[in-house]
């Protein structure tokens, strides 16, 4: 292999057989239960890196079911998403996640910076409920509820919400272990497809977790449950911020 086999081929690890292939990356029939809250203001700027900045104490629990994904087949997440702003721009920001699947968590954590941990996610129907789940290590530490479409909602409102633009903060460490990159990435899911959408009564139920604290934003009130089937394309991102560039 010679160096510029080397150049060509680094778009991921390992180089002779890549965790996952190159994106972007469609999905289909995805299906997400996102349940709002209300939560602690001061626990939200503890854990929100400036320079974004969160208008409302707002949180959306996301379970999410993807049954049919480029290169990554079929898997479920779950996690923690903040409205927030960055110069103006209105979007979410990934504070975690947590997946039941290896090249999906190489891939998001090394393209694009989300903050994906290994954990049980889980999205299903019992009877009249629509249910998620999360386990961390053996341990419940969400469960959300929603009625099973009990009310439908206006697909391009639906569509809206997950065009908006995403913000996660990528880390790369150097082999010193200083960072080598350490920036806000930006992203906007295209291509969407709103096949169903709905609104119900929700409940979520939080449980603290050394190492995955998901409680630490504490559900003071729910604000609304949404249930959305959709086809979407998840593309590459752009640089929103560079810390390193910008250190003083």
């Amino acid at each position: 292999m010679t160096e510029n086999d080397v150049r060509q081929n680094a778009f991921a690890m390992p180089i002779h057989n890549p965790a996952y292939p190159p994106g972007p990356y469609r999905f289909v029939d995805r299906e997400f239960l996102i349940i709002t809250y209300r939560t602690d203001p001061a626990a939200l700027k503890r854990i929100l890196p400036a320079p974004l900045q969160f208008v409302e104490p707002i949180v959306k629990f996301e379970f999410i079911n993807m049954p049919d994904s480029t290169g990554f087949g079929h898997y479920c997440e779950s996690g923690q998403v903040i409205p927030v702003t960055l110069d103006g721009v209105a979007g979410g920001y990934s504070h975690c996640m947590y997946l039941n699947d290896h090249p999906p968590i190489a891939g998001g954590r090394e393209l694009w910076g989300f903050p994906k941990k290994l954990g049980e996610p889980e999205l299903r129907v019992h009877k009249d409920t629509l249910i998620g789940t999360l386990d961390y290590s053996d341990f419940r530490i969400a469960t959300g509820t929603m009625g099973y479409k009990h009310q439908a909602l206006d697909r391009e409102t639906a569509r809206k919400s997950l065009a908006a633009p995403g913000f996660l903060l990528k880390i790369i460490p150097h082999v010193d272990g200083t960072p080598r990159i350490c920036e806000l990435v930006q992203y906007s899911l295209t291509d969407i497809t709103i096949k169903g959408a709905w609104s119900g009564p929700g409940a979520l139920e939080l449980h603290p977790h050394a190492l995955a604290p998901v409680a630490d934003l504490p559900v003071l009130e729910v604000l609304s449950a949404v249930h959305i089937l959709s086809d979407l394309t998840l593309p590459l991102g752009t640089v929103a911020y560079d810390y390193l560039a910008n250190s003083k």
